[in-house]
């Protein structure tokens, strides 16, 4: 009865009416039987496996019930759709940081374009204004002063080599001439004297350049960064609060109020920021003044007194000149790199 039943249900055909109902007198009738054959049947629990051929030894029978279906675990996160959420993720923070950037871009350049045409408000501090005007103006004419100092150490390079040359072919003619002997030999130690003060000399001049450089390209370069950042938030500060100003003018509706809420947020937000570097650059231009000063007030005295002990001719004055100030000459030949950089 089983076995008909289930042919059946697997040949019969299921029809559908026009109201979208597939249920029939016979399928009521057949799901009645196979309900009976399902309470009547034997107990799955219960049925063996049979390992051996049909009427084999009892001890091939394996009940089902002492077989468990290995637990399957299957984890909610999978790798893949990980990957494309966080994927999405590094996309959407991308998008919102350039939305925000046009935004700021526009409102900044909107800002400046009012500002040259005088349609637009500007915050100026004078004071401050005037100091970066003084800075820019001085970092012109010390880049000036390195550059002719530079210029300075080249050429003076070239005439220490030149003494140097010069004293040595006298001291060959000196071995050579015998009738000019003495006088070949005062000009070679004369040009070899020589040459070792401008040896010193050129320590003196490297410092020299070396302090300035500095003082241009690291010290006053740093501060006037500062200057480029706080000019910046000076233009997005003033943006801001244009568009501020802007909405308040406006209707007072809910989405205006929420518009002037939000604008007012990033109003603030942008004031914090240009007090903040506005202070840093007050900061830096007084400790800049104070180093300059300083600095310059060493080097100008260390060249001075350089230059004036070599052009007397005084040695001693020029070796103790160096000392004071504590600058170290290089022994020579220590500019040519070592027979192992050359390989």
């Amino acid at each position: 009865m089983t076995d008909s039943i289930l042919s059946k249900a697997a040949t019969m055909e299921i029809p559908i009416n026009s109201n979208g109902d597939s249920r029939t007198a016979e399928d009521d009738g057949f799901e009645q039987d196979l309900q009976q054959v399902m309470v009547s049947g034997p107990n799955l629990n219960e049925t063996s496996i049979v390992s051996g051929g049909y009427g084999g030894a009892a001890e091939g029978i394996i009940p089902t019930s002492s077989i468990k279906a290995p637990s399957m675990h299957h984890s909610n996160s999978n790798p893949s759709m990980m990957s494309e959420e966080a994927t999405k993720g590094v996309a959407v923070e991308k998008f919102d940081s350039m939305k925000k950037w046009s935004i700021n871009t526009y409102k900044c350049t909107k800002q400046m374009f009012s500002e040259r045409f005088g349609r637009g408000s500007k915050t100026v501090d004078m004071e401050l204004e005037a100091q970066i005007d003084v800075l820019r103006e001085t970092k012109m004419k010390y880049e000036r002063i390195l550059r002719l100092a530079r210029e300075l150490t080249n050429h003076f390079y070239n005439m220490v080599q030149t003494q140097q040359a010069l004293g040595d072919t006298f001291a060959d003619l000196s071995q050579k001439s015998p009738e000019l002997q003495d006088e070949f030999g005062y000009n070679a130690e004369t040009q070899r004297l020589l040459c070792k003060n401008g040896e010193t000399l050129l320590g003196a001049i490297n410092f020299f350049v070396s302090s300035i450089n500095t003082l241009v390209n690291k010290t006053m370069e740093d501060t006037l960064m500062t200057i480029k950042m706080y000019e910046n938030a000076r233009l997005e500060f003033d943006a801001y609060r244009a568009d501020l100003e802007e909405l308040s003018v406006g209707p007072r509706d809910a989405a205006a109020m929420v518009r002037i809420e939000i604008a007012q947020q990033q109003y603030q937000i942008h004031k914090d920021k240009y007090e903040r570097l506005h202070s840093d650059v007050s900061i830096k231009l007084k400790f800049l003044e104070e180093n300059k000063v300083k600095v310059m007030h060493k080097q100008l005295l260390l060249f001075h007194n350089a230059v004036s002990a070599y052009f007397a001719g005084n040695q001693q004055q020029l070796e103790q000149t160096l000392r004071q100030f504590n600058v170290k000459l290089k022994p020579p030949g220590s500019d040519k790199p070592s027979w192992l950089e050359e390989q």
